[in-house]
């Protein structure tokens, strides 16, 4: 008896086991059965629906383009490039278009803009002042490259109309930004233009001139050396002062007055070059350093004091032609675009400096009013008036520095470029003479 009772209790232990194995196996969460891996036939009907096969080898076939192609690109230079792509658009220039528009700046003759990733990389540049006169022309090239650009200036001299044109530019930035107080940005490349360059602006404020000159470029060096940023500095033929070399070279050390009028600008400006240097000795910061010389061209202010200026408008409004002193002193002039492809050039080499850019063409003040008179108006007076105070007798670059380490000298001759400055002085001239009901 006992034994049929122990049997019926395992017969029903064993039910239980059989119930739960059962439960267990119909549970959704148990896991799904492996599928069959699926048969070779299905993969070669898989591929060969919908075309899928074809964009397979087409897929193969520009990649493999690709890397046959990439060692050639990678052998020529940018110049090369330049020219392959050139004469694929089968492109041309007259000779004007060379000295004006795009062409001024020297990329009609060397092929245009080389897309990024064949011929050079794309940099992130800042250009204090960049609204100004010389500054504007420099973002120009340096967006025509392909660059990032931001713009630093508080317009005193500067005019937003200088780059309204590349206001809807995803690559331009303007930030409206005093250059005394400090300023964090992440860039590779600063151009420190900030600083008003005529007499007329820098004796309106000296005490400001010489803190832009000072603080300004301490504060773009101090943001160079924490962010590795390479530094360029736009200083001045006016370190030379009233010269007693001529014509001037960089190992000249100047004749300068240190308490005169124009003192704030010009002991400003080799105060700069001294900090410059103090921080590439010292913080190893990379800096390159440029002596402009006098610079003319579209988009000078009107009525900013320096002789060219001065005459154009002078001429333009009927007006005489300013002379001050005996019109004896002498002056070299560039055209704007020299300039501009000066600065890149010291800015992508391998060389500090300093080094002198201008034109070594010698006018004196008379000759110079003659050409404006030939261009604008033959029949135009002379005034004569006192000299002003600490005003050079003479002027002249020595530019055999540039040349040979820089690969650089300037192109456009004065009765080249005065016209296209002229133009843009008509233009200008005219809009103010209609908003004053002239």
């Amino acid at each position: 008896m006992q034994s049929i009772k122990q049997l019926h209790k395992q017969s029903s232990i064993n039910h239980r086991r059989d119930e739960e194995v059962s439960t267990v196996s119909t549970s959704p969460y148990s896991p799904k059965a492996l599928k069959h891996p699926r048969s070779l036939p299905r993969s070669i009907n898989y591929l060969f629906r919908e075309q899928r096969l074809l964009f397979v080898f087409v897929g193969i076939l520009i990649g493999s383009t690709f890397f046959i192609l990439q060692p050639t690109l990678s052998r020529i230079g940018p110049s090369e490039a330049g020219s392959a792509i050139r004469r694929s658009f089968s492109t041309s220039l007259t000779s004007r278009d060379e000295v004006s528009g795009s062409g001024i700046y020297g990329f009609g003759k060397t092929g245009g803009r080389i897309p990024v990733g064949i011929g050079r990389r794309r940099w992130r540049i800042v250009v204090t002042g960049g609204a100004g006169f010389v500054g504007s022309h420099l973002v120009d090239k340096l967006i025509e490259r392909g660059d990032d650009v931001i713009v630093i200036d508080n317009f005193f001299t500067g005019r937003k109309e200088n780059l309204v044109h590349h206001l809807r530019n995803p690559r331009f930035e303007l930030i409206r930004h005093d250059v005394v107080e400090p300023i964090l940005l992440e860039v590779d490349q600063i151009y420190h233009l900030a600083c008003p360059a005529s007499p007329v602006h820098y004796k309106y404020n000296p005490v400001k001139t010489i803190k832009t000159n000072v603080m300004g470029t301490l504060n773009m060096l101090g943001l160079a050396k924490r962010i590795g940023a390479r530094f360029l500095l736009t200083s001045t033929s006016e370190v030379y002062g009233d010269p007693l070399e001529h014509p001037q070279k960089e190992t000249y050390w100047g004749n300068v007055n240190p308490i005169g009028e124009r003192s704030c600008y010009d002991e400003g400006k080799r105060t700069a070059e001294t900090l410059a240097m103090d921080y590439h000795r010292g913080a190893e910061v990379e800096v390159r350093i440029a002596r402009i010389f006098n610079t003319y061209g579209p988009r000078m202010c009107l009525d900013d004091g320096r002789v060219v200026s001065n005459f154009v408008a002078q001429a333009i409004r009927k007006q005489p032609l300013t002379v001050y002193g005996d019109g004896k002193q002498t002056r070299s002039f560039q055209y704007v675009s020299d300039l501009v492809n000066g600065l890149v050039a010291l800015m992508e080499g391998e060389h500090v400096g300093p080094f002198n850019l201008g034109n070594p063409g010698e006018f004196t003040m008379l000759e110079l009013a003659e050409v404006v008179k030939e261009t604008i108006d033959p029949s135009a007076t002379i005034e004569f008036r006192a000299n002003t105070a600490d005003d050079p007798h003479k002027r002249k670059p020595d530019i055999s520095k540039a040349k040979s380490l820089l690969n650089w000298e300037p192109k456009v001759a004065l009765r080249e470029g005065l016209p296209l400055m002229v133009s843009d002085f008509q233009k200008r001239i005219l809009i103010e003479d209609e908003g004053k009901g002239f």
